[in-house]
């Protein structure tokens, strides 16, 4: 016997060119062949004509070696079948091998040992063991665990690419490529096969007995898995088993099916969508299927998934849903809606058809993609009612949301000087209240960056001539103005209208006495439009008639302003000698700005018609301009004094940390302005209310603040008309307060009080941004448990809490609120038109129990608004949700449980109950 017991051993084998021949080579080459067992590689050489040939019967009893610290046990091998695959007569790599105590070789018995944490590399091949043996005479390669005093350590570790089995021993017949594998754990595209026996037919076909599928992170006890009599493995492909059942915990469960088939593809496939399924009891239309389809797997860039709806009285609906993407270049996804809606039984009194549809698509260029030109979408379209009646609309809060918008668009830029950018922008308003809907297809606007004629070559711009500057801008509109009955008809381009205006600012900037900043602008804008009008009396008829003009046509207007502004810095130290106040100094900043603007009266595109009535003629001025797309020219002369004060207040406090010896910055207020204008050329009322805002932000800047006012000086009638009095001469005060508002929100968690930040569910954020609705989940959270099994918050704190051995003491919450008050006196009303609270917040009770819920109150009304409870339990490899409604007209339920796996989702209980629709119609 050879044996070597060096304190660390490590061997290279290099067999380029040479042949099979020595007892080395014969060691490679069987241990080679072992590897190539394990990873599907290709065989090598047979052994070599040294070693004498024996006559073998077809069935070989072979007692497993010891090291495998198993039973005896007869298995038998049929030898007689060979691998078609050519074999080579090289090897194609170096053989790598060590082990930490020792490698022997036994010439007598023809076996290679290497025992404790021995390691053989090939290729992208790698198997490690606590004892690895060989036994080249009989064609068998047996790897193991190590006994020792604590049980068993070292379990086999095979790894090829991103395969990796960890058996407890394998044995291995070189020549027929055939092995046994005894409790292995093999990962399969997210979920785990555990096998007490598994065997190895060939290179891509496995049998097991008594298996467990489960996609449980806790191997040792897992929550569940699904017990497999026999099953067909094809790694990396498909599992295909008989009868199988779930155990959860190891406890039986009823959930039994006679043969399964699982998908094991790494790349996306395409595969059916299994349905929900209930009752819609409050709308009478019977059981129902919900979210059932086909996925598609269109390749890499691009899939498609088609799901319906279908109810027993007849209702039905379908969504298509799309994902693109190409990588550094772009990305979104396109989602339609359909719904035939049928209320109650056809021929009962109560019997009522709508249909209903949306649009929706998303589309984000890379920024990387091309710096030059851009390309956007963000559409949101659809029936007005499509959030108040749909019956499959998973984020219930939707229905709030009373604007539908819309926005396409493309940008370029072409670089040069001066540098021209263009702009192509197709909208889309919708006000789902009214029905009303408005469309720009398209909006063209190009500019071209500002120009100084007189400016320097090199150096900075000085004085009133060098700061000259002009640019030229254009914007051109098709403009649709319809309602929901007529979208997508003729009829809605009949009042349409476009136009096109183009304006050149002349401007320039100085210092006047170092302090003070003057500046100066003159507009020149003309405006074209294709439909114009002209206005006359027709005796006969007794009326006055207005008829359109089609045709092209144009006006010039223009315009002249001047501003001087400064800044007035204020400060008041409360430092005294041998004394550190909290609050060391306060500082002021005052910004006042007075401006000047002229606007000529354009009385050349105004004409004059007669009206003849009972009592007598009279004349009446008209512009053919009055429907211009930009509005219409001004036959008033205006000349306006403009005022405005913005003030924030700052305060330096000492720091809560007394090693730093820098005074803390805080805002007191960030912003207090007052503006106002007084119009020269008015006889009457001149002066317009003054508009008075600020904001702030308090409590470590998590509370935010803002107000406004507006302050009238006018007097009222009897009538509550505005008259040309001051109110202070009427018996008043200086000014009238007309409306007022006020906002305040704030969030907190208990990350507020540690010093971190507050994160917010993105997952549940995103879904309502996509629909239109609120981020902050006041008006609610998304019910789509299904596609939500695992949120971006869970993701992130997985880790965190498995680290956390001991339960943590701290218990996470989050607290959102939101307060609006509206006032409104500006005809002697004294009401306070809105006044509400709403609030949203999620308490976690323990690391997988959490609450939450979204209301408010209404003080106006004096009562609640919309509220929704939820409640969320994390069962590991399960996830249960239920969300609740209680009251209202959008009273409902929704209770799901299902496992968080991609791989599984099928296997879920989902029941909800609708909201009645009969009640909100």
């Amino acid at each position: 016997m050879a044996f070597q017991k060096p304190s660390h051993t490590f061997t290279k084998i290099h067999l380029k060119g040479l042949r099979t021949n020595s007892l080395h080579i014969l060691f490679s080459l069987s241990f080679t062949v072992f590897i190539n067992t394990l990873s599907f590689a290709q065989e090598l050489p047979k052994k070599s004509k040294e070693i004498p040939a024996r006559e073998l019967d077809d069935r070989m009893p072979i007692r497993a070696d010891s090291i495998i610290n198993r039973p005896v046990k007869t298995i038998e091998i049929d030898t007689t079948e060979q691998d078609s695959i050519k074999q080579d007569e090289f090897l194609k790599d170096v053989v790598t091998y060590k082990a930490s105590d020792y490698v022997a070789v036994n010439q007598k018995k023809q076996k290679i040992y290497l025992f404790n944490e021995a390691l053989v590399q090939y290729e992208d091949m790698e198997i490690k063991a606590g004892v690895i043996e060989i036994d080249y005479s009989k064609n068998l390669v047996y790897a193991g665990r190590l006994k020792d005093s604590t049980g068993y350590s070292q379990k086999p570790v095979f790894t090829q690419g991103a395969n990796v089995i960890e058996p407890d021993s394998i044995i291995f017949n070189t020549d027929t490529r055939r092995a046994l594998i005894f409790n292995s754990v093999t990962e399969q595209s997210g979920g785990t096969v555990i096998a007490e026996r598994t065997k190895r037919e060939n290179d891509s076909v496995y049998f097991i007995g008594r298996g467990k599928f489960t996609t449980s992170e806790d191997l040792d006890d897992p929550e569940y898995y699904i017990l497999m009599n026999r099953a067909k493995i094809v790694p990396n492909k498909k599992i295909v088993t008989g009868l199988s059942q779930m155990y959860i915990y190891d406890v039986p469960t009823p959930i039994a099916i006679p043969f399964a088939y699982f998908p094991m593809s790494k790349k996306q496939t395409s595969g059916i969508i299994f349905p929900s399924f209930g009752e819609d009891t409050g709308n009478d239309r019977g059981y129902f299927l919900q979210n059932g389809g086909y996925y598609f797997a269109i390749s890499d860039y691009l899939d498609l998934a088609i799901l319906g709806d279908y109810y027993t009285n007849g209702s039905y609906g379908f969504r298509v849903d799309n994902n693109y993407a190409v990588r550094y270049k772009f990305r979104g996804n396109i989602s339609f809606r359909y719904e035939n809606l049928l209320n109650s039984e056809r021929g009962f009194p109560d019997f009522a058809q709508s249909t209903i549809y949306n649009f929706r698509w998303s589309h984000n260029q890379d920024a990387k993609a091309n710096p030059n030109s851009r390309f956007s979408a963000s559409v949101n379209l659809g029936s007005s009612q499509y959030y108040q009646r749909s019956i499959n609309q998973l984020n219930q809060s939707n229905f709030l949301n009373n604007t539908l918008a819309s926005s396409v668009s493309y940008s370029k830029t072409f670089k040069g000087e001066p540098q021209v950018n263009l702009n192509v922008t197709a909208t889309h308003s919708q006000n789902t209240n009214t029905e009303s809907i408005n469309l720009t297809l398209p909006t063209v606007q190009a500019s071209m960056s500002r120009v100084f004629p007189f400016a320097p070559k090199s150096g900075a711009k000085k004085g009133i001539i060098q700061n000259i500057n002009f640019q030229v801008n254009t914007r051109g509109e098709y403009r649709i103005n319809t309602t929901d009955s007529l979208f997508g008809k003729s009829e809605m381009f009949d009042d349409a209208i476009a136009g096109m205006k183009h304006t050149i600012p002349l401007t320039t900037n100085f210092k006047v006495f170092n302090h003070f900043s003057v500046s100066a602008s003159t507009n020149l804008e003309e405006t074209w439009t294709l439909k114009t009008i002209r206005r006359f009396y027709d005796a006969s008829l007794d009326e006055v008639v207005t008829t359109d003009i089609n045709g092209f046509d144009r006006f010039l207007t223009y315009n002249f302003s001047t501003s001087l502004g400064t800044t007035l810095y204020g400060m008041y130290n409360f430092d005294k000698e041998g004394k550190d106040p909290k609050i060391r100094a306060i500082r002021h900043v005052v910004r006042p700005s007075l401006s000047y603007s002229i606007t000529p009266a354009f009385n050349q595109y105004y004409e004059t018609y007669e009206v003849i009535d009972a009592d007598g003629t009279t004349t009446e001025e008209y512009t053919k301009f009055e429907n211009s797309l930009f509005g219409r020219p001004s036959n008033n002369y205006s000349s306006s004094l403009g005022i405005s004060i913005g003030n924030n207040f700052e305060a330096k406090i000492r720091d809560k940390d007394s090693t730093k010896t820098e005074a803390k910055k805080v805002f007191l207020l960030n912003n207090l302005n007052f503006g106002t204008s007084y119009d020269l050329a008015a006889d009457s009322l001149n002066w317009s209310p003054v508009r008075v805002t600020g904001g702030t932000q308090i409590l470590n800047k998590k509370m935010n603040i803002n107000f406004g006012m507006t302050l009238d000086p006018y007097a009222l009638d009897s009538n509550n008309n505005k008259i040309n009095t001051y109110n202070i001469d009427n018996g008043g005060s200086l000014f009238r307060l007309t409306s007022a508002n006020m906002n305040i929100s704030y969030s907190l968690s208990n990350e507020s009080f540690g010093g971190g930040d507050d994160d917010e569910d993105s997952a549940s954020s995103r879904e309502a941004a996509r629909s239109g609705g609120r981020t902050d989940g006041l008006f609610g959270k998304t019910q789509d448990f299904a596609d939500k099994r695992l949120s971006d918050r869970d993701r992130d704190n997985k880790d965190e809490e498995e680290n956390n051995d001991f339960y943590n003491y701290k218990m996470p919450w989050s607290l959102r609120l939101s307060y609006a008050l509206n006032y409104t006196n500006t005809r002697r009303q004294n009401q306070i038109s809105s006044n509400s609270l709403m609030f949203s917040g999620d308490v976690e009770l323990s690391p997988r129990w959490s609450i939450g819920a979204s209301s408010g109150y209404d003080f106006l009304n004096k009562g609640f608004t919309f509220t929704q409870l939820r409640f969320e339990r994390d069962l590991l490899s399960w996830r249960m949700n239920f969300t609740w409604v209680p009251f209202s007209d959008r009273s409902s339920w929704n209770f799901f449980i299902g496992i968080k796996s991609n791989l599984l989702k099928d296997l879920k209980y989902d029941q909800r109950r609708q909201p009645d629709q009969r009640l909100g119609n």
